[in-house]
């Protein structure tokens, strides 16, 4: 077991430098180095047969100025990998792997730059715990369509949460959660059972205003504002352009850090797995002072951005 940086990690590392950067995309960079993503475990398959290249895209996250990191365990849950025919143990092994990736890319990234400047900055991982409509695999996640009880939901995150606790990671990553019930259940099961541990709740939105249920952006920042452990509240995986809007809705209504992570503008199609480029590409280093002047306090990428997307925030980070 390796020891938490704190139990406040995310509140401690805004408290040294604000805004943070968080990685960007897993996949993308994954299926540059041939790994295979078109399937029900997206990336979370490289975590079978391809391990290095998972900690391979962590360091070059690193290197390109990301101050978070988030392991690719979002569709990395026990019965994703048991419906492939692996072990309830080898499922809860490769959960251990995505931690222990992204812990080793750190390592790997910080021994190579003792004494630069650089090496005094806040270095997180955060444990990706994606939604139950993730596991579906059907892109219930964008839709939010599914609803299962407080305990149901508590069931399905536990052994994840748990295993990304046990593995060193220094906050969870709630992400891409399409409906308000599942949240609030995740920031329930975080507030009995990992009392040590922090956590970012994100959003997929319908529009800037709501989310994929129809709940309101608002509601869902004050419905999570008052759980202490909830360190950053935003969104992820929307549209570049829609983020503005959103990040000035939610500064507005919590004192929470706001954390925002869209896709970089081109379409996902749930029932094809592809994606349409956006027709201009709008890419997110655009949109990203908008952003920052909205409040924003955690800002990244999410599916098809890249190491320079995230060098350009970075970048522009720097140059404020």
């Amino acid at each position: 077991m390796m020891s938490h940086m704190t139990p406040h990690a995310l509140t401690g590392a805004l408290a040294m430098r604000s805004p943070l950067i968080v990685d960007g995309a897993m996949a993308t960079e994954l299926e540059k180095r041939g790994v295979d993503t078109a399937n029900a475990l997206w990336s979370a398959m490289a975590l079978i047969d391809r391990p290095d290249a998972v900690r391979d895209v962590h360091r070059a996250y690193f290197e390109a100025g990301a101050n978070i990191a988030i392991t690719d365990s979002y569709q990395a849950n026990v019965p994703a990998f048991e419906r492939l025919g692996l072990s309830h143990a080898e499922a809860e092994r490769l959960i251990a792997v995505a931690a222990e990736e992204a812990i080793a890319a750190r390592e790997e990234y910080r021994a190579s730059h003792i004494g630069d400047e650089i090496a005094g900055r806040p270095l997180l991982i955060a444990g990706s715990v994606g939604p139950y409509g993730a596991f579906l695999a059907d892109g219930s996640e964008y839709t939010g369509d599914y609803a299962m009880s407080d305990a149901e939901y508590r069931n399905f995150h536990r052994p994840r949460m748990r295993i990304l606790a046990d593995s060193g990671v220094d906050a969870f990553a709630f992400e891409t959660m399409p409906n308000l019930g599942e949240a609030r259940a995740l920031a329930g099961l975080l507030a009995d059972e990992f009392p040590g541990m922090e956590a970012w709740a994100s959003f997929s939105l319908r529009d800037a205003g709501h989310l994929c249920d129809g709940t309101a952006v608002e509601d869902a920042a004050s419905a999570l504002g008052n759980i202490p452990q909830i360190a950053a509240i935003g969104v992820n995986c929307i549209p570049p352009d829609m983020a503005e809007d959103a990040v000035r809705r939610l500064h507005e209504a919590t004192d929470r850090p706001v954390i925002v992570y869209p896709n970089n503008g081109d379409v996902y199609h749930p029932e094809t797995k592809t994606w349409t480029p956006h027709p201009v590409g709008t890419g997110i280093p655009r949109f990203a002072p908008q952003w920052l002047a909205a409040g924003a306090s955690l800002i990244g990428g999410c599916c098809r951005t890249t190491p320079d997307d995230i060098r350009a925030l970075s970048a522009l980070v720097r140059e404020r």
